[in-house]
């Protein structure tokens, strides 16, 4: 194996799979974040292992990056960041809940949620999901080419065409690094409101 050779077919495709990404569905969350800065709504973001970490980038891009040129600052949580708390909650009822009873304590009708998962189908994130939906949620769901379970319950979805791991969590942050950089660039969006 030449590792040259290897890393040219990586890049070739990753960028084979951006050009598959829906710019519209991109377009159609930024709007949906633009309407949540302005009605002061929060937003909480999760997932698991990969996307955990990149749930606590993308929070950060927004409570940091973004807020710091917005006249409201956005309202943004990583579902992912207590461990005490999230252990507690795997201990005492199940992993599976590990999400919605951060939820149960914190959501309000209107809030969004957006999770990101490489096969779908992860059942922690499904009951999440449901429990979002069932309490008059916006769900937005970043999702591999497996699609499973939640793309069919989320009421935003965005697809990365491929079943490769790295190519899809590379992917998901390319797409969050969008929506942050999208306020960051162009804080008329909402100052303007």
């Amino acid at each position: 194996m030449n590792i040259n050779d290897w890393i040219k077919k990586y890049l070739e495709k990753q960028v084979e799979v951006i050009s598959s990404i829906p710019i519209d569905k991109v377009a159609d969350i930024i709007e949906e974040f633009i309407k949540a800065n302005k009605d002061k709504k929060q937003i909480f973001v999760f997932g698991n292992g990969g996307s955990a970490s990149n749930a606590s980038h993308f929070t950060t891009d927004l409570a940091k990056g973004a807020s710091d040129v917005l006249k409201n600052k956005f309202k943004c949580i990583s579902l992912n960041e207590c461990t005490s708390l999230i252990t507690a909650i795997a201990n005492d009822y199940s992993y599976e809940d590990v999400f919605v009873k951060q939820l149960e304590n914190l959501a309000n009708t209107g809030d969004i949620i957006l999770t990101m998962s490489v096969s779908g189908s992860s059942p922690n994130l499904v009951k999440t999901v449901k429990w979002a939906n069932d309490n008059h949620m916006e769900t937005i769901a970043l999702v591999g080419g497996k699609q499973g379970t939640i793309s069919k319950m989320a009421n935003k979805v965005v697809v990365i065409d491929s079943l490769h791991y790295g190519i899809v969590e590379d992917l998901h942050m390319l797409i969050c690094h969008i929506i942050a950089y999208a306020f960051m660039e162009n804080p008329e969006l909402t100052n303007n409101q």
